[in-house]
């Protein structure tokens, strides 16, 4: 990639995410510059996503011009052009990663065939499957486990497919074990956007978006399309502290996963502890208080991230001290037996065609 494309890049991700402005950095020189494309890439479909008073249809739009423009630099112009006019991106970062949009496709077209390779399939399986969801979206949660699983799948497990290819790339070892690191990749990013699901819940309720399973809740007696007040139904409570379960579960084999990447790739290994290490955290959280109304009460501290981070650079390339970080980890989190997780174990989403109306 070009200089004046990686400092353009470096330039939009502090302003984007803090926390991948402090990651991608610790990984290898030769992924940082696809790592970071894919983010901004994604974090731009995600304007769209995150627009609720766009129309299905309109958004549906947005997502094929942002797919056309990998490819064709004019129909990258229009899609900032028109999203930027529908005057629904209003946060002033979001606008002007938005104009970048064309800067951003020209960077991804700098990048070798393979890792752009990788990141054009993340990108249209996370921006189809966001166009499917938009007919699925409601206030009162998701109808099932299963349309969690997959929604987890389209914004964030392809997202870990995307990392394990450019990983393998990197590293024959890696390479050997790409099988199965794949399929790990998957839980890895389940429990990671389960965390960001049940943190959020309350700021997405706000926006009239929810993506909590019904049939959950359902089980414990509550239904999220009648109830009010959800935190002070005790089923409620029961049924996020089930769901912390089910995200652990997925945790665990994301360990799995970066305890599979060589000791010696300690920036890859940092870019994945780190990760999982405040997701722990941030579920510890809320097991501790699963009637929270607001994200902030269950948000990580500045100072425990910074232990976290210590914490597994200290570890990171000696085995033995990582699992001992992770357990620490989850200390008196809920855990569960996958034989009790079921529509909810991580996989591939394979033919879900929701109804459209």
């Amino acid at each position: 990639m070009k200089p004046e494309s990686i400092a353009l890049q470096n330039r939009l991700l502090p302003g984007v995410s803090r926390t991948f402005a402090l990651t991608i950095p610790q990984l290898p020189e030769s992924l940082r510059p696809a790592i970071t494309n894919a983010y901004l890439l994604c974090r731009i479909a995600d304007t769209v996503e995150d627009s609720t008073e766009m129309a299905p249809q309109d958004k549906d739009i947005h997502y094929q011009r942002l797919l056309a423009g990998l490819d064709n630099a004019e129909t990258a112009q229009a899609f900032a052009t028109r999203l930027l006019a529908s005057g629904l991106i209003i946060d002033p970062l979001e606008r002007e990663l938005v104009a970048e949009t064309p800067s951003v496709l020209r960077a991804f077209g700098e990048l070798p065939q393979e890792q752009q390779a990788a990141l054009r399939d993340c990108l249209h399986t996370m921006c189809q499957g966001m166009a499917e969801f938009e007919y699925l979206k409601s206030p009162y949660g998701l109808e099932s486990s299963s349309c969690m699983r997959d929604y987890c799948y389209i914004v964030a497990g392809c997202v870990g497919e995307m990392l394990t290819r450019l990983f393998a790339d990197t590293h024959p070892l890696i390479h050997a074990r790409q099988e199965e690191m794949l399929r790990l990749s998957v839980a890895f990013g389940q429990g990671l956007q389960m965390t960001n699901i049940l943190k959020d819940v309350w700021d997405d309720q706000q926006r009239g978006i929810c993506w909590l399973p019904r049939d959950v809740f359902a089980a414990r007696g509550v239904n999220l399309t009648q109830a009010e007040n959800w935190q002070n139904h005790p089923g409620y409570r029961d049924g996020i502290r089930y769901l912390v379960g089910v995200a652990h579960h997925h945790l665990q084999l994301a360990q799995d996963y970066t305890l599979r990447i060589p000791a010696s790739e300690v920036g890859m290994r940092r870019f994945c502890s780190w990760s999982i290490g405040m997701a722990l955290s941030t579920l510890r959280n809320i097991a501790a208080t699963p009637g929270y109304s607001s994200g902030q009460e269950v948000k990580i501290s500045r100072r425990r991230m910074r232990l976290i981070i210590a914490a597994s650079n200290l570890a990171v390339s000696n085995d033995t001290l990582l699992r001992g970080v992770f357990r620490w980890g989850r200390h008196r989190l809920p855990y569960l037996q996958a034989a009790d997780i079921g529509a909810l174990q991580a996989a591939p989403r394979q033919h879900m065609q929701p109804a459209k109306g």
